[in-house]
């Protein structure tokens, strides 16, 4: 299963499974009344709040809820993780789901880590870049210290971080030199040095943040590999807040380990073509499919996943997934169909 961090939201997402799907509405609501006492909102009200939905304090601790509650409905038919991995906040989901991380918990930290970021907004943004990451790294030596790779997503997907205005010089440099780059629209400036003016709040919001063992792999891309959840302390968090993610290479260790199918639990694919440009560098066939996309946020596109999944091998349940319709399996006729 893959998390990602921000990007995969949109207004009204999953409001369809949230009528359609029994399990993935007692999830979110679950979540909602972890979430309820820490937060001054309501899940069910910003879902659909477009105002709501651009407060990085908001939007994180929504899309965490969307996703735990988005994995529940991929278990509920069979498909299970063998491995977790999460990009950036998507770790917080990614731990609660692998079982490192109680809902309670999982709730706390994304709350704080998103409150902090409120403290970072208005002086920095985040440029995804469509090079490698040695290409990116020669532009963003001339800045000094002003810019830092934030992420590494592939082999040709790079984000990079800063202050505003030295990211329109940086803009202006990657049209000369004919590399496709854009604004990603946050106002913050994460993975990056500004990360380090807040290194004490963090880890005094997230120090009383308990972990587990978990039950499933944890593929950590601060650290690039497979990762005891037990230490998911408050330096961890620190680090995934103010380091690189290293997304591509987390997915180079996955390939290795021998696993081909990825499965993006999101509302929207943001990571696929990330690990398909992975896989293909790498040399090997592998199967990526998300979950909903945008302004398809029903049970229709979560078959349609579950379909995809399936024809790749995934096992699917497809009793549970028709159980109480009346669907009932039919014999594929013997006999070739007449064309004339």
């Amino acid at each position: 299963f893959v998390f990602p961090g921000q990007g995969s939201q949109w207004v009204g997402m999953a409001l369809g499974l949230l009528e359609s799907s029994p399990v993935f509405a007692r999830r979110l609501g679950e979540c909602a009344d972890v979430l309820a006492p820490l937060v001054e909102w309501s899940l069910w009200d910003v879902l659909s709040d477009e105002v709501a939905l651009g407060r990085v304090d908001v939007v994180q601790p929504v899309l965490w809820a969307v996703m735990v509650s988005l994995a529940e409905v991929w278990c509920s038919f069979g498909v299970v993780p063998s491995a977790v991995v999460g990009h950036s906040q998507g770790e917080i989901a990614a731990a609660v789901v692998a079982g490192g991380l109680s809902l309670e918990e999982g709730a706390r930290l994304v709350v704080l880590r998103s409150r902090v970021l409120v403290g970072l907004s208005g002086r920095g943004g985040m440029v995804s870049v469509g090079a490698g990451v040695g290409v990116v790294r020669g532009l963003v030596e001339s800045y000094g210290g002003g810019l830092c790779v934030a992420a590494v997503n592939g082999p040709s997907a790079v984000v990079v971080s800063g202050d505003v205005g030295v990211l329109e010089g940086f803009l202006a440099d990657c049209e000369g030199v004919g590399v496709r780059a854009r604004r990603i629209p946050v106002d913050y400036a994460s993975h990056g040095v500004q990360v380090e003016e807040v290194r004490g709040e963090v880890e005094e919001a997230v120090s009383g943040v308990v972990s587990g063992v978990g039950e499933v792999p944890f593929y950590s891309t601060v650290t690039g590999g497979v990762l005891d959840m037990a230490g998911l302390d408050a330096g961890y968090w620190y680090r995934n807040l103010r380091f690189p993610v290293r997304f591509e290479e987390t997915v180079r260790v996955l390939l290795d380990a021998g696993f081909r199918q990825f499965v993006e639990v999101s509302a929207h694919p943001v990571l696929t073509l990330g690990v398909e440009q992975t896989a293909e560098d790498h040399g090997v066939e592998v199967s990526v499919v998300g979950t909903l996309r945008r302004d398809e946020g029903g049970r229709g596109r979560v078959l349609r996943s579950l379909a995809e999944a399936y024809v790749a091998g995934a096992p699917v349940e497809w009793a549970r997934v028709f159980g109480g319709t009346g669907a009932r399996r039919v014999d594929l006729p013997t006999y070739p169909f007449q064309r004339q």
